[in-house]
């Protein structure tokens, strides 16, 4: 059985944990509402207005004049996601980490030590709270889609399993939208056919999904029955490491992407750091409404975890690849790969002064953002792209 666990409005609980009088308020963490800021993360409050991610922060203000915007603090939630994976590790090393606030674990070999996957589950969930006063969703299920799709279900503070004698039964009832890949473009195309539910996609023909979809109609196909053959691969065994979001409105402004680019490539680099990883490839996946994907990559002359380095490579990926006119992006992911140990940094710092003081300057700034919050330090470089 795996586990899926999947923090409940991470960034905005962090904060409400530790600024209490934010609770019950209206409260998103993002980017400057006068300067194209999009909403990171939304609390439970602000969703009563309809405020989700990825959405401008001048929006939310419109839906909520009371909304309360903070600038988000990505190096402190950093630290905040490797506690809660230190917690994942008292039970299993097969934790993959699908972003700062989720992760896969297979708990196939802990069994004798700490229980099934219910009281393994429960165990975590509990932790969390006791010691870090956060909450998380656990789904349970024989795959990882399975599980991501039962603690989807069950938000938030949720806690669902999904027994192998009932997927279908559990599966067939839910929209065709909780099928990854499936946004609201591609839902209308189903429609169209007489298909609102993952039990209508599951009866129709494999012929009829790839016309609408591609290759991926076949994939969604194997989804609609429950199947997923992927193993859960923790970082360090990782070929690549890889954040993306689907937005809950396709996006057609390329600054909002600007800014989500930088928070994914954040995340990335924070996760490259943790595991002594650098990398040389950077790539840039860019899914639009009509579900047409494209991938870009670039190799770079040297291997790095930096985030500045990483951040221009990824904007040089993706703003010649944003006809946004006709359509808008419903998925932006970011990855890095080519991976190299921490063996050959010092002759690196030793030959390149430069890029020695850029990597001082990265660790100051995670430092500072962490303890004061990301608008106590932003370096020159990043004003003409970060949409905070």
């Amino acid at each position: 059985m795996i586990l899926h666990i999947d923090m409940d409005a991470f960034y905005a609980s962090i904060e409400e944990r530790d600024r209490p009088g934010l609770r019950d308020k209206p409260m998103v963490v993002g980017g400057n509402p006068d300067k194209r800021g999009v909403v990171a993360a939304a609390n439970y409050t602000a969703r009563r207005y309809g405020i989700h991610s990825a959405m401008p922060t001048a929006q939310a203000k419109r839906l909520c004049p009371k909304l309360i915007v903070l600038p988000p603090r990505h190096s402190y939630y950093a630290q905040v996601s490797q506690q809660i994976r230190d917690i994942f590790h008292r039970y299993t090393p097969l934790v993959e980490p699908l972003s700062l606030d989720e992760a896969f674990l297979d708990v196939k070999h802990s069994h004798l030590l700490f229980g099934d996957a219910t009281e393994i589950g429960r165990r975590i969930k509990r932790e969390i709270r006791d010691e870090l006063k956060l909450t998380a969703s656990v789904g349970i299920a024989q795959n990882k889609f399975l599980a991501k799709v039962a603690s989807e279900a069950g938000k938030p503070d949720g806690f669902l399993e999904v027994n192998p004698a009932g997927v279908q039964a559990f599966l067939d009832r839910l929209p065709v939208t909780k099928l990854w890949g499936v946004g609201k473009v591609g839902a209308r195309s189903l429609q169209k056919h007489g298909i609102h539910t993952v039990g209508e996609l599951r009866a129709s023909t494999p012929a009829l999904l790839e016309e609408l979809f591609g290759s991926w109609g076949e994939t969604l196909w194997e989804l609609a029955h429950g199947r997923d053959s992927r193993p859960v691969i923790p970082d360090h065994k990782a070929k690549s490491l890889s954040h993306e979001t689907t937005f809950a409105e396709d996006i057609t402004d390329a600054e909002a992407l600007r800014g989500w680019l930088l928070d994914l490539t954040r995340q990335v680099a924070a996760r490259l750091r943790c595991n002594h990883l650098r990398g040389r490839v950077v790539i840039v996946k860019i899914r639009f409404a009509d579900f047409r994907t494209i991938t870009r990559s670039r190799t770079l002359p040297q291997s790095t975890d930096v985030t500045q380095e990483l951040w221009d490579t990824g904007l040089a990926l993706l703003l010649p690849n944003l006809p946004l006119r006709h359509r808008g992006v419903r998925l932006i992911g970011f990855s890095v790969s080519g991976f190299e140990g921490d063996e050959s940094r010092q002759a690196d710092l030793f030959s390149e002064p430069a890029r020695a003081k850029n990597v001082r300057l990265d660790t100051v700034s995670d430092w500072i953002q962490a303890r004061f919050g990301a608008a106590a330090l932003t370096r020159a470089a990043e004003l003409a792209h970060t949409a905070e």
